[in-house]
C-alpha cells in the first residue's frame, strides 16, 4: 500500500495510537506508583503535592491543583494524608481567611530530598533505553499533544472549563 500524503489517521490507526499510549503510561505510572508506595510509603499525588511545593516554598490547595493536573478532591485528600504525617503544615492565608497555604515541614523537605533522586534515578532507567534523537522527538511529540488538547478543548468546551486546562507555569 503506498504511503499516505495525509496527517490524518484512520480509526483503526488511533485507536491503535490510543492502546499504545495507555499501555506506555500505564507501565510506567504502575512502576513509579509501585516504587514510591514500597520505598517511601506515598503514593503518587501525594508525591506530586510534595515536589512542587519543593519548588515552591507555599501554595493554596488550588495552585497545587493546577500545578499537578489534579483535580480539587484528589489534592484534598493528599494534603490531608501529608498533613497528618507531618509531611506538610497549614497556615491560614492573611489575605484570605478561609484559604489555607501549604508548606513542606522538616520532614517533608527531608522526604523530598530522598525521594527525588530515587525518582530521577527511575526516570534515567526508563529514557536511558532512548537515543538522544528518540528523547527530542518525544519531548518535542508531548508538547505537541498538549498544544493540540488545549486547541481542541478551546474548540469543544465553554472557555470555564478550557481555563481549568491550560498548565500556569510557577
Amino acid at each position: 500500500m503506498p504511503p499516505r500524503k495525509s496527517n490524518t489517521l484512520t480509526e483503526a490507526e488511533l485507536r491503535l495510537m490510543k492502546l499504545l499510549w495507555a499501555r506506555g503510561e500505564s507501565a510506567v505510572s504502575d512502576l513509579v506508583a509501585a516504587a514510591y508506595r514500597q520505598l517511601f510509603d506515598i503514593d503518587i499525588p501525594e508525591w506530586r503535592l510534595i515536589a512542587v511545593l519543593a519548588e515552591r516554598t507555599e501554595s493554596n490547595q488550588q495552585g497545587l491543583g493546577e500545578a499537578t493536573r489534579m483535580d480539587k478532591l484528589t489534592v484534598s485528600r493528599a494534603a490531608a494524608r501529608l498533613a497528618k504525617r507531618g509531611l506538610i503544615l497549614r497556615r491560614v492565608s492573611e489575605q484570605d481567611r478561609r484559604n489555607q497555604l501549604l508548606t513542606l515541614s522538616d520532614d517533608g523537605r527531608a522526604l523530598y530530598e530522598h525521594v527525588a533522586p530515587k525518582a530521577l534515578e527511575i526516570e534515567k532507567m526508563i529514557f536511558d533505553r532512548l537515543s538522544e534523537t528518540q528523547k527530542a522527538d518525544f519531548s518535542i511529540m508531548l508538547r505537541e499533544i498538549e498544544a493540540a488538547a488545549l486547541k481542541a478543548a478551546s474548540e469543544v468546551l465553554n472557555p470555564d472549563a478550557t481555563a481549568v486546562l491550560t498548565p500556569k507555569r510557577a
